[in-house]
């Protein structure tokens, strides 16, 4: 189901969408038949069809599954064993997901052709943006992107995150906009590992072709607006290397030199003053506008997580449109959003469904409190495999969901996923032609989450369990305790709220302000390693924050929640506040702030040999 689309013909974009949505149903018994036929043999399938390729015994056989239970033969491959036991088709790289499984990341299958499936998917959103935005061919795009740490398994095999993937890859290279020249990085400065450089150098190039830019972003928000942050510390040093011509010493890269050496030319008095008297005001708002007087939206993933940073948003960019154009995963890429202009609260995407095989489990708890179905990894207690049954009988097609309800999205991809539960709780807002339409609702029990970071409430559990023991040493107990996402600084950074007692005297009257910093610190250090990463190589989340409460604040706390509408019988403490009045009591009897002196130990994950 390999189709391409040049991403200058928007017409030709627009009948290839209304083909795939119009025939929905169509394509996916399409692409379901051809990844059984291919895949027939291996030997995950082989175990539940026997060499059949008939899609009623895929339904009645081949388990849902998560990550837990799918791991043991992505370690395999890892570790030398062929491709087949899951693919046809050669696996060519294991893509890093942001979602962790044993603390170290979890690890996707990939294919060459997979490489193109994603291809065709990026060539679409220029043909959508077009039929909205008028003009972007008379500019540029100052798109800032850059790749992380990789690494090569014992197979030789590499590792790495998708987006890093795809920017290494021959695909990304010869995109057909990069040879008109309609970017202002440079494909070395987005190529260079040292994220410093690579920041300064991709905003130095968009702030010399500041009057060509069009359109300006980053993958996610979280990231664009760390630039914004970069160019507030380095704005003067930016404007002096236009001034005089030549690029700071400490940009040692060679690559990233060469780079925008081609771009910065020679000096620029001019420019450099305009730069300066923007950025040298006392309020950065509108700030895009204002260095960039041209754009017509910022692009940015502002659905999901990335929503707490609207405002912030809207604050530097004087409230341009904030277009997030697709949804897509390190398990595969899923859809793109066909009204791009639409207000972030009302982004819903539409599924493409020559992508992959999907299919929805129905979610009937109110989203906010969705949890995860009951996953047996080979348990074969009875009640488990019951379970395991009703959720197969469950399992509802593309094109078979309805207006209104939420659904767990899962996968059958063309790369060596089958019947695999991406972690997505979506809701259904309506139909484009025969494929459904979905708004990303949240992942499946992440509580916290600042970048490409996403702790789940076991995690921050087993992390606050670690640094409580330290209090031990003050004859204190921590007695509760809850969290949030403090995205109102850059970077974001985690904020515990901690109430605690004396064993003897119940109120605490003195904080040992060490005591707490370590106590900071060793959350920190218990958390996974996209947290460690991001935290101490990224510096995409900041240091994490203690505020310690007075004795009786969750009793409050609880009385409110109450109030709101919770049962008193079956109350129990959020462990993440979403809720703006419920933060308030919290803030409102706060006795202490205490950080994390030190980042936690990050070095990149290895995959052992077995």
């Amino acid at each position: 189901m390999l189709i391409s689309c040049d991403p200058n013909d928007v017409e030709g974009g627009k009948k290839l969408i209304e083909d795939l949505t119009v025939n929905a149903n169509h394509v996916q018994q399409q692409v379901l038949k051809e990844i059984l036929t291919r895949n027939a043999e291996t030997e995950y399938l082989r175990a539940f069809l026997n060499g059949c390729s008939d899609k009623d015994l895929f339904k009645k056989s081949v388990p849902i599954v998560n990550y837990e239970d799918i791991k043991p033969y992505i370690e395999m491959i890892a570790n030398g064993a062929p491709s087949k036991i899951i693919s046809a088709e050669p696996i060519s790289e294991l893509l890093t997901s942001s979602g962790t499984s044993g603390g170290q990341p979890k690890m996707m299958p990939s294919t060459m052709e997979d490489l193109d499936r994603k291809t065709f998917l990026y060539n679409l959103l220029m043909p959508v943006m077009n039929r909205y935005v008028d003009g972007l061919d008379q500019g540029k795009g100052m798109y800032l992107l850059f790749i992380k740490p990789e690494i090569r398994t014992p197979s030789g095999l590499m590792a790495r995150p998708v987006l890093t993937s795809y920017y290494k890859s021959s695909n990304f290279r010869n995109r057909p906009f990069n040879k008109h020249n309609v970017y202002t990085s440079p494909d070395k400065t987005i190529l260079c590992s040292d994220s410093k450089q690579s920041m300064y150098c991709q905003l130095l190039c968009g702030l010399i072709q500041r009057d060509e830019v069009l359109r300006v972003g980053a993958v996610f928000a979280s990231a664009f607006l760390r630039a914004i942050k970069f160019l507030e510390d380095y704005w003067e040093e930016l404007c002096s290397n236009i001034r005089t011509g030549h690029i700071s010493d400490w940009i040692t890269d060679p690559n990233c030199r060469i780079a925008v050496s081609e771009i910065l030319t020679q000096p620029n008095w001019k420019l450099a003053n305009a730069i300066e008297y923007e950025c040298k005001g006392r309020s950065w708002e509108q700030i895009i506008k204002r260095l960039w007087p041209r754009t017509k939206y910022v692009e940015v993933i502002v659905t999901g997580t990335m929503a707490q940073y609207i405002p912030m948003l809207d604050f530097y960019s004087g409230g341009l449109p904030l277009v997030s154009t697709m949804y897509a995963s390190s398990e595969c890429y899923f859809g793109i959003n066909l009204k791009p202009l639409s207000k972030p609260s009302e982004v819903c995407y539409t599924l493409l469904p020559n992508m992959a095989y999907f299919e929805f489990l129905p979610v009937e708890k109110n989203p906010g409190e969705a949890t995860e179905h009951i996953v047996c990894n080979g348990n074969s207690d009875h009640n488990c495999m019951k379970q395991q049954r009703q959720q197969q009988d469950e399992a509802i097609d593309l094109t078979d969901v309805k207006i209104g309800r939420y659904y767990e999205l899962m996968v059958t991809t063309f790369t060596g996923l089958y019947r695999y539960r991406v972690g997505d709780i979506l809701m259904v807002t309506g139909f484009h032609n025969n494929a459904p339409q979905f708004k990303f609702v949240h992942r499946r029990n992440v509580v916290l989450s600042v970048d490409t970071d996403k702790t789940n409430e076991e995690d921050l559990l087993q992390a606050v369990m670690r640094a409580k023991r330290l209090l031990d040493s003050l004859d204190c107990l921590l007695t509760e305790y809850t969290s949030y996402a403090d995205t109102s600084s850059i970077p974001g950074h985690y904020v515990l709220f901690w109430e605690m007692k004396m064993r003897e005297n119940g109120e605490v009257t003195k904080i040992d302000s060490i005591v707490m910093e370590d106590c900071c610190a060793a959350v920190e250090e218990s958390l996974d390693s996209i947290y460690r990463r991001c935290r101490s190589r990224d510096k995409s989340i900041g240091p994490l924050e203690i505020r310690v409460v007075k004795q009786g604040t969750f009793d409050t706390l609880m009385d409110f929640c109450v109030s709101q509408g919770s049962s008193m019988n079956q109350y129990k403490t959020p462990r993440c506040i979403k809720s703006k009045g419920a933060l308030e009591i919290l803030e409102m009897r706060v006795v202490g702030r205490f950080f994390s002196k030190k980042a936690p130990m990050w070095k990149p994950y290895r995959i052992e040999a077995h």
